[in-house]
């Protein structure tokens, strides 16, 4: 479908939605005389998908993290809460700025193209999910339609299947429900921000409700002509099919547009001294953007008190397409810098249906909640892959004193196949069956067991030369954990799980593998913690852990166009969080997160073993805090620190620690229009957010301020 259909289409699902939607409070006047619909509330049975509600910074529960309703406490993993309190305070716009206060867990630059977080030493970009979906397309996600982010560190597949190798993110999206809420939210800012979302929930009857959230943003950068556009458009509706019968239907479009930004290179070790607006490479040939159609189903039946079956099904289509040039070296003498180009264009289309069956019962005085379920997928991905010359070669040199656009920049760079470039169709197949069992022992034991068996078929065919592939893999996933409760408020658990990361069509793409290479990499990991609710309305987290990552494939040393599996790494580290409130008007959120990620076996000639994983900072501190002074009035203050990074994993350039103040100002100037003034920076810090690699690092942003106004109605 192309993208004046994807507009007619969404514009389409925006008119019929808002059509049927009657204003609140509207009065109607069928044959009976007048009737008044105003704010209806079902009550029953609570759902395991409808998202949980928060109160102020501190998350109670999940219904993700085990597949079950479960307080946090009861969750043996570290786990973060990022929800709507705090992604309004925050403005929270994007994944990146979502976690700046988790522990454990950054982002590295995806090349300006993509959300690539690093958890715990470990970059991935296919561990997304939505409503426990899997997203795992290379895109840049926005939270207009998000009611919360869980953050869930740790291999994951006993829940979420492949892949979730140091954690997962699961965005909790909003739905129709029966609390009816009209919202409008504009905010404005520095570098030309504009930006407008919407939240129109509308109960129609006892029996069925509707949603709307839309999105558009449109704004420029402290960077040299780089600019962002992006919208969307999320209808959903609700259906009560009875008393203990709830479906859930909704579609989304999102387009994203931007300038691809691959950052500056470096020099002796460290980021070339540069205004932090310059460009390297041509800003107005650097390019990505994406569609997102999504089509998503949820539906849960209560067969009694202790019996629930559950549905999900998504289908998501992504077409996404970018194209950079971008820097390279620069040269011993400081004075010129290299240029590169390609081009990459991936149309994935994805089906996965998940169904799953909980049971609680008693055996004696033993409590169970059991969980069985089956997930069905299939993923279909097309790539090509096309290198920039700039006449004859594939690079070209530049004046580092004028690397943006300059002549012999863009003239004459234009793009075709070359040696290693991608050219694939593949084809995803995999089935799991999974099965759990939470028991609570007593009321001071409880244990969380489950094993989850996938089998993951990869058909991958180079178009370049007709090469095929296939791999299928049978994969167990077991996960162990023990929780011991000495008081009600207080937790102390030890978990042990296990997930493999089979090869994929993006990791085959451009390599010429052999069958010893295709086994799928493998990531044991060790933790225990404790979590304590020090107040109904605090809550306080550590956690130790130790993960071991094996069967890493990388390119051959001695022929880079073949793979081989190489050495192993290790990360282990503690963590820190607090979310919640001190005082009734004062809510805080403190993460920190000490981090040692190492290759315990030699990679290559350039990466020995003890080689320090790349985007990952010893020491990662971040405290922020609201205080409301008067009814009205609220004030907020953020910090974040950072130790020094590598920008790569052979070490040879070094990202400078820092420290980054924000702040903020709150106003309710009624009750139904509110306003906040966030300032991004507010000391000018110089610092440096995140790479690549060694030449393409992304310079922080200055000083920056956001108003915001939000009206509801």
């Amino acid at each position: 479908m192309g993208r004046v259909s994807h507009r007619a289409l969404a514009a389409a699902a925006f008119g019929l939605t808002v059509a049927a939607m009657p204003a609140q409070g509207q009065e109607t006047a069928p044959a009976g005389g007048p009737v008044v619909l105003g704010p209806v509330r079902v009550e029953g049975d609570a759902f395991s998908i409808q998202p949980p509600a928060d109160k102020g910074y501190k998350a109670a529960r999940t219904t993700t993290a085990t597949k079950t309703d479960t307080p946090l406490l009861d969750v043996p993993q570290s786990v973060s809460v990022v929800n709507q309190d705090q992604i309004r305070d925050q403005a929270v716009t994007s994944m990146a700025e979502a976690v700046r206060y988790t522990p454990g867990l950054g982002f590295a630059q995806g090349e300006g193209n993509r959300d690539t977080p690093v958890f715990r030493g470990n970059s991935s970009t296919a561990d997304f999910f939505v409503d426990g979906i899997r997203d795992d397309v290379q895109y840049f996600r926005d939270l207009y339609n998000i009611e919360r982010v869980e953050i869930f560190r740790g291999p994951n597949a006993m829940i979420f299947g492949r892949g979730g190798v140091g954690g997962v993110i699961n965005r909790v999206s909003k739905q129709a429900n029966w609390d009816a809420g009209r919202e409008l939210r504009v905010q404005a800012g520095s570098h030309e921000l504009w930006r407008g979302t919407i939240d129109l929930n509308q109960p129609v009857s006892d029996a069925v409700s509707l949603r709307l959230t839309g999105l558009y943003h449109n704004a420029e950068s402290f960077r040299d002509d780089v600019k962002y556009e992006r919208w969307g458009l999320n209808p959903t509706a609700s259906f009560r099919l009875g008393d203990r019968t709830l479906l859930q239907v909704g579609y989304e479009h999102f387009d994203d547009q931007r300038t691809a930004d691959r950052g500056i290179p470096s020099y002796q070790g460290l980021p070339f001294e540069t205004k932090r607006s310059t460009f390297f490479g041509d800003p107005q040939e650097s390019r990505s953007t994406a569609a997102v159609d999504a089509v998503n189903v949820a539906i849960e039946h209560q067969f009694s008190d202790v019996l629930t079956v559950r549905n999900r099904f998504r289908y998501s289509s992504v077409e996404k397409f970018y194209q950079n040039i971008y820097p390279g070296a620069v040269n011993t003498a400081g004075t010129s810098v290299s240029l590169l180009a390609y081009n990459d264009t991936t149309r994935r289309d994805s089906f996965i249906n998940q169904t799953d069956l909980i049971w609680k019962l008693e055996t004696g005085s033993i409590s169970h909640t059991l969980l069985a379920g089956v997930e069905l997928g299939r993923q279909e991905n097309d790539n090509r892959r096309l290198t920039g010359f700039f006449g004859s070669p594939t690079s070209t040199a530049t004046s580092i004193l004028v690397p943006t656009a300059s002549p012999n920049v863009d003239a004459q760079v234009f793009f075709r196949a070359a040696a290693g470039n991608n050219d694939n169709h593949s084809v995803a197949r995999f089935v799991g069956v999974y099965l759990q069992d939470q028991i609570e022992f007593s009321s001071m034991f409880e244990a969380v067991v489950g094993i989850r068996y996938d089998n993951f078929d990869m058909f991958f065919l180079n178009n370049s030369n007709g090469q095929e592939l296939n791999t299928n893999d049978d994969l167990w996933s077991p996960r162990a954990s023990l929780i011991f409760k000495p008081i009600e408020r207080l937790s102390l658990y030890a978990s042990y799980s296990r997930t493999y990361l089979p090869r994929s069509g993006e990791q085959l793409s451009s390599l010429t593998v052999t069958s010893a290479a295709l086994a799928p990499e493998k990531f044991d990991s060790y933790e225990v913690g404790v979590k304590w609710d020090a107040s109904p309305d605090l809550q306080l987290t550590a956690a130790l852990y130790r993960l071991d990552r094996t069967n890493v494939v990388i390119p051959d040393p001695l022929d880079p166009t073949r793979s081989i599996l190489a050495g192993a790494q290790r990360s282990k580290g503690f963590e820190f969080g607090a979310s919640g409130s001190i005082t009734p008007d004062w809510s805080v959120i403190v993460a920190y997160a000490y981090q040692n990620g190492r290759f315990t076996k030699p990679i290559s000639a350039t990466v020995p073993a003890g080689a320090w994983l790349a985007n990952l900072p010893r020491h990662n501190l971040s405290v922020w805090n609201r205080y409301d002074i008067l009814d009205w009035l609220g004030v907020g203050l953020g910090v974040i620190h950072q130790t020094r990074r590598f920008a790569a994993t052979d070490n040879l350039v070094a990202l400078p620690g820092f420290t980054r103040v924000d702040a903020a100002l709150f106003f309710d100037i009624t009750d139904a229009i509110t306003a906040q003034v966030n300032i991004e920076n507010l000391l000018g810090e110089r610092y440096y957010v995140n790479a690549h690699n060694n030449n393409n690092i992304s310079p922080g942003a200055p000083f920056g301020v956001t108003v915001s106004i939000g009206a509801s109605f």
